[in-house]
């Protein structure tokens, strides 16, 4: 029986099981033999990372023709209102060419969020907003690439949601098997 495990990566740790620097990397968090990340997570966002030995799950998790849908929270410095996210509905070009579009939302103070370590720098003068993005695809860094084009850089970017798995129950750092 294929194993899958639902974990919620914290900031700063590497989405792979080894690291010759030996910066922080999932082998820190989870003994399990042969299970490897469904896609990646970058080390300076947190979040969801669905691991498994199963092929055919790891297939569906992360090629882009299979077009599962992952959500995100994303903290962004300024206040972008509907006007300035429409573009994510259309589809946005970026370097690489026209993304799908997106869903999303502004987010109202309901995300459920535990202190990030380090802190999220704040500036005084800067406000921030949350926005909960849906993305059928998962380019490098897309979610914050979007954000920036535009004109609301990421400070915080959370996976939430990986097709139905969620991170409900799941504090930084902790696993449990899907």
């Amino acid at each position: 029986m294929p194993t899958t495990i639902l974990f919620n990566k914290p900031y700063d740790v590497l989405c792979q099981f080894s690291d010759t620097d030996g910066r922080r990397c999932l082998a820190d968090y989870i003994d399990l033999p042969d299970v490897y990340p469904a896609g990646r997570l970058d080390r300076d966002s947190e979040g969801l990372v669905v691991l498994t030995d199963d092929g055919p799950t790891q297939h569906k998790i992360a090629h882009p023709e299979q077009r599962m849908t992952k959500t995100y929270w994303a903290q962004v410095e300024g206040t972008p209102g509907n006007r300035e996210l429409a573009p994510l509905s259309e589809g946005m070009v970026l370097k690489d060419g026209p993304t799908r579009p997106a869903t999303w939302q502004i987010g109202e103070g309901h995300i459920p969020l535990w202190d990030r370590d380090p802190p999220v720098r704040e500036r005084r003068f800067i406000p921030t907003s949350w926005l909960i993005l849906t993305i059928s695809e998962g380019r490098n860094r897309q979610v914050r690439r979007m954000c920036a084009a535009l004109g609301f850089p990421v400070l915080r970017l959370i996976r939430y949601r990986v097709g139905s798995w969620t991170l409900d129950g799941l504090k930084p750092g902790e696993w449990r098997h899907s």
